[in-house]
């Protein structure tokens, strides 16, 4: 689990222990979840003995990191301590002043890291900064955890794009939706419940122009406590949505064709991003500053995604209930069984009636 280079002659980690502080700093670190794009979520505790004596995150970018938090609650019991943190502390000068310097200058003596820095400014100049002052460093301590966590930033970082979330609900049968008008919930409320809590935590929420033409969704989260909206992107080639609807809020993003004519909706002071290309259309988002996308419908738009590799994990919930005639999920080409896209790392976990399957796309490189 830790570190090969760590320096000889230190003291033997405590494995569960460690593991339990890191947990907690996790926790902290989802606080920021949705809110620090284009910088990753950060959690940081500061142990002294036994106890916690400092404890922060990364709220939003440019404030504060989350080691500067915590060595504020902390203040002198930081020297001496030892400090949990999600993500390798930045060595270099960006909006703030480097996190490494800051835990040096507490007299923090040891410095427990989940996952190194893939930010080439970084990347391991951190923990060799702490090392060069006479810190001990540890560095993999729930390692994938924290990797996925903050899977947006990473994404960003390694391909130019955000990570993409597909969500949806259908019947046992395969049923998104009944056809025709009338149509209501296929999920239950706790399943609708924890759709919210990934709105307030992913940076946007992308429909196509049918869905938004259909069901004219506010794309909003509802029911979070101190919760925040996604940014909405809408998916329409031709720029016919329209500009009434409820999902051009402000900060919304129309991705579209460039030829496309928009001048009513560029009027409405919506951001338009031209794509000639889905693969461009995400990168065009990650300039945007977005770093994590859920992508919630409709069936062609997420076919599309699919088709092009494009999605890295799935969240659909399985309703316990039979449709018969009504809207696939997907409407990709007929293929055979052995080409069918596989997922790894899958949960199944019951919410209410219904069923919450997750998985990362196997065929999507790991970052």
């Amino acid at each position: 689990m830790y570190d090969k280079d760590a320096p000889p002659g230190r003291v033997a980690a405590d494995v569960p222990v460690d593991e339990r502080f890191m947990t907690l700093a996790l926790e902290h670190a989802a606080t920021g979840l949705g809110r620090t794009a284009p910088n990753p979520p950060v959690g940081c505790v500061i142990v002294q003995g036994s106890e916690v004596v400092g404890r922060g995150f990364h709220p939003k970018a440019g404030e504060p990191h989350a080691e500067v938090f915590a060595l504020r609650e902390a203040g002198e019991q930081a020297r001496g301590a030892t400090a949990y943190v999600t993500l390798e502390p930045c060595s270099h000068f960006g909006r703030t002043p480097p996190c490494a310097d800051a835990l040096i200058a507490a007299g923090i003596t040891r410095v427990v890291v989940a996952a190194l820095d893939p930010n080439p400014q970084v990347a391991g100049r951190g923990v060799q900064r702490l090392r060069d002052a006479g810190i001990v460093v540890d560095v993999g301590v729930l390692e994938a955890q924290a990797v996925r966590q903050q899977a947006g930033f990473r994404s960003v970082i390694a391909r130019g794009r955000p990570w993409v979330v597909a969500k949806y609900a259908m019947t046992l049968d395969g049923k998104v939706a009944a056809l025709g008008e009338g149509n209501g919930a296929v999920s239950g409320e706790a399943a609708r419940e924890r759709a919210m809590h990934w709105r307030n935590e992913l940076d946007a929420i992308a429909i196509g122009s049918g869905t938004l033409s259909l069901d004219d969704p506010a794309l909003t989260v509802r029911g979070v406590p101190s919760g925040r909206d996604p940014r909405p992107v809408v998916f329409d080639r031709r720029a016919a949505s329209d500009p009434q609807a409820r999902a051009w809020r402000e900060g919304a993003v129309l991705v579209t064709a460039p030829d496309a004519q928009v001048g009513t909706l560029e009027a409405a002071g919506i951001t338009v991003l031209r794509a000639d290309t889905l693969p461009d259309a995400l990168r065009g988002l990650g300039e945007l500053g977005l770093s994590s996308v859920l992508l919630e419908g409709g069936p062609t738009l997420l076919s599309a995604f699919l088709e092009q590799r494009l999605v890295d994990e799935v969240r659909v919930f399985f309703a316990p209930k039979l449709l018969g005639a009504g809207l696939s999920p997907l409407t990709g080409p007929i293929r055979p069984m052995h080409e069918a896209q596989t997922l790894d790392d899958v949960t199944v976990e019951p919410l209410g009636p219904d069923v919450l399957v997750t998985g990362l796309l196997s065929d999507i490189p790991r970052l």
